[in-house]
């Protein structure tokens, strides 16, 4: 796997002129982007910085966090708060993201998507108004395991950590969820599905490939 160096700052500068030269693949108004990673390569930052760098082209964007359309606890924990086969197929509302992020930017669509659905800290809805995105605008959806849902994404980015450092950057309670990204890669392969690939292991040194 052939990755060349680079700073955050120009990653995030490479793709936001990349998205500019894209059209959607399904004719609509708007591209959908993924930020894909487990929570210790810290996809969201990523997004966050496409995001800024799509601003100060006059490009508008909506940073979305799949964390915000987990299910509720009763569903999420239902085989107990540790449990990896839960956490891989269990955990992410699917169906309320095609609903209120995807389907909204369909062709032909309103454009309004809701940003956020479920607050997994207080196990309660977030009650966030929708947001408009323009035609011409750009979703950034960040979160782990999103490769393998079938979401209609025009570019996919994927965040990847070695197994050692991903074992090493995530805190010990959530140890449990290393087994779920084993399958992941071992199912998936999202280092070579991906559109971009960017090497995170070290955190001030990324390396990329797209």
């Amino acid at each position: 796997m052939r990755l060349e160096a680079i700073t955050w700052d120009r990653l995030a500068e490479l793709l936001a002129d990349r998205l500019a030269g894209l059209e959607p693949a399904d004719g609509g108004a708007w591209l959908r982007v993924a930020f894909d990673g487990a929570p210790a390569a810290r996809p969201g930052d990523l997004a966050e910085r496409v995001g800024e760098a799509l601003r100060v082209r006059g490009r508008p964007s909506l940073v979305v966090g799949a964390e915000g359309f987990l299910r509720p606890a009763s569903l999420r924990l239902e085989h107990g708060r540790r449990d990896a086969e839960s956490y891989y197929g269990g955990w992410l509302d699917t169906g309320a993201l095609w609903r209120e992020v995807f389907g909204p930017l369909d062709p032909g669509g309103s454009g309004r998507v809701l940003p956020d659905l479920w607050d997994p800290a207080t196990d309660r809805a977030t009650r966030s108004p929708y947001v408009q995105l323009p035609p011409g605008g750009v979703l950034l959806l960040h979160g782990p395991l999103l490769l393998r849902h079938w979401f209609p994404f025009d570019l996919t980015v994927h965040v990847l950590l070695s197994p050692a450092a991903l074992r090493r950057r995530t805190p010990e309670t959530d140890h449990w969820t290393l087994p779920a990204f084993e399958r992941y890669e071992s199912e998936t392969d999202p280092a070579a599905t991906a559109d971009v690939l960017v090497r995170a292991d070290d955190p001030r040194h990324p390396a990329w490939r797209g």
